[in-house]
């Protein structure tokens, strides 16, 4: 019986031990300085490997990383007792993935350019975004503004790529 209920709180606390590491971005939200910004960072390599999959995947993921994300950082931000806490960075991964579908080519210049965008709106959060900020809570309250955050930013992108390549400007 003792066994039993051990293993049962070991599994009960390897779960809580996995949520709390997708939700702080693998422990890149641990950072103690611009933990956004740096899980921001690391979301790239990740959406790096998922340019690899056919779009129709890689919009599943995005759907799939939001939904597991909500249930995660809702048991997260319950936890720690912080909504929003800034320890967590799955956000960012998801907004900057969000962003990324925007960049024409993968180069290191839209890459950056797509980073520094979605990080001023993200920061910034101007309307609608810190509509969304300051009126869900939960999980989706704690996504929702980077998903917002992460579409406008891709807009921007594309359109600078459209405006860069009809402007025959090279970046």
């Amino acid at each position: 019986m003792i066994i039993l209920m051990y293993k049962k709180n070991f599994a009960k606390k390897s779960f809580r031990f996995f949520y709390y590491l997708v939700a702080i971005g693998f422990g890149s939200g641990l950072s103690p300085i611009i933990p956004g910004t740096i899980g921001s960072l690391c979301a790239i390599p990740l959406w790096w490997l998922m340019t690899f999959l056919s779009l129709k995947i890689y919009y599943l993921i995005i759907f799939l990383s939001i939904c597991i994300g909500i249930y995660l950082c809702h048991h997260t931000t319950n936890d720690i007792g912080i909504h929003d806490h800034p320890s967590i960075v799955w956000d960012e991964f998801i907004g900057m993935w969000i962003t990324l579908i925007g960049v024409p080519s993968i180069t290191w210049q839209w890459i950056l350019i797509g980073f520094v965008i979605f990080r001023i709106f993200d920061f910034w959060k101007p309307w609608p975004i810190y509509w969304f900020d300051r009126n869900v809570h939960g999980g989706m309250g704690v996504i929702i503004d980077d998903i917002v955050a992460g579409t406008v930013s891709a807009i921007i992108l594309h359109g600078l790529a459209y405006y860069s390549m009809d402007n025959n400007i090279i970046i």
